[in-house]
């Protein structure tokens, strides 16, 4: 701030001001852009669903997950990111595929007959091609 410092012989000196933000633990400022990261259940993911994300407002907003969407994939919420006095940022929210930790023998079950009925797709074709230099 020019000549709100400290005097000096030739006048007040500038009061240079220093501001540091701290990070947030769940929200990451990307330009005027929020990120946030959404964990999911697999059943979710897989065949879609409507979920509630918080905003920073402290709202909830509905997110539509599309059928098939993998873990990873970033979805756009417009106009609930930083809001300047020029524009107003989006939230984008990443989908975090959660996989369950400890299974009853019925979900054990579940999860087998999955695999057997999907054994036939091979999710790592091409990856092979795709690491040669």
């Amino acid at each position: 701030m020019r000549g709100k410092g400290q005097p000096g012989a030739a006048g007040n000196g500038d009061l240079v001001v220093s501001v540091a933000v701290q990070p947030h633990a769940f929200y990451t400022r990307d330009g005027d852009n929020l990120r946030i990261h959404v964990p999911v259940t697999f059943p979710e993911a897989a065949l879609g669903a409507d979920i509630e994300v918080p905003t920073i407002d402290g709202d909830k907003v509905k997110v539509r997950v599309p059928a098939g969407t993998p873990s990873g994939r970033t979805l756009r919420v417009k106009g609930k990111g930083v809001k300047t006095s020029k524009v107003t940022g989006d939230l984008l929210v990443t989908i975090d595929v959660a996989v369950p930790k400890n299974l009853n023998k019925d979900a054990e079950a579940a999860v087998k007959a999955f695999a057997e009925a999907t054994s036939s797709a091979d999710v790592r074709e091409g990856l092979a091609a795709k690491a040669r230099l």
